[in-house]
């Protein structure tokens, strides 16, 4: 058999590892550095948030602690309100009937004093006419004025 040279074999075998463990040791160093910076990021955002979001959250939710107040009194005074105009307006409704009731009455008096001199005015004018033989009726007279 012949001997054959496995000498660039093996070179570029070795070379291949080479790279290899390169490559092995630069992912480490990058997921080294990418924890670096994630835990720096982490820290940056905390110190922002214990600096910046912090006070304005405190007053932020005084504030909203003030709206709700102000909330309530506003309700409570519109509910207020509203039975005050409720309890006004049963009061005119009431009053209005009152008054109804009441110019009902003084027409119904009126009217039957009208009527009640009416009846008297037919009855005189009846009696008091030349030919008064009293045979018209009172009802009739008070039809003609």
């Amino acid at each position: 058999m012949p001997t054959v040279d496995l000498s660039t074999t093996n070179l570029l075998l070795g070379i291949m590892a080479a790279v290899s463990v390169l490559q092995g040791l630069l992912l480490i160093g990058a997921g080294v550095a990418g924890f670096l910076v994630y835990k720096r990021v982490t820290q940056l955002i905390a110190d922002l948030e214990a600096r910046q979001v912090a006070p304005i959250r405190e007053k932020v939710e005084a504030i909203l602690g003030d709206v709700k107040t102000v909330t309530a009194r506003v309700t409570e005074q519109t509910e207020r309100v509203d039975h005050a105009i409720s309890g006004t307006m049963d009061r005119v409704d009431e009053t209005a009937e009152r008054v109804r009731h009441s110019v009902m009455d003084k027409v119904s008096q009126a009217t039957g004093v009208v009527r009640g001199v009416r009846a008297v005015v037919a009855s005189v004018l009846t009696n008091l006419s030349p030919g008064g033989n009293g045979a018209r009726s009172s009802a009739d007279a008070a039809g003609r004025l």
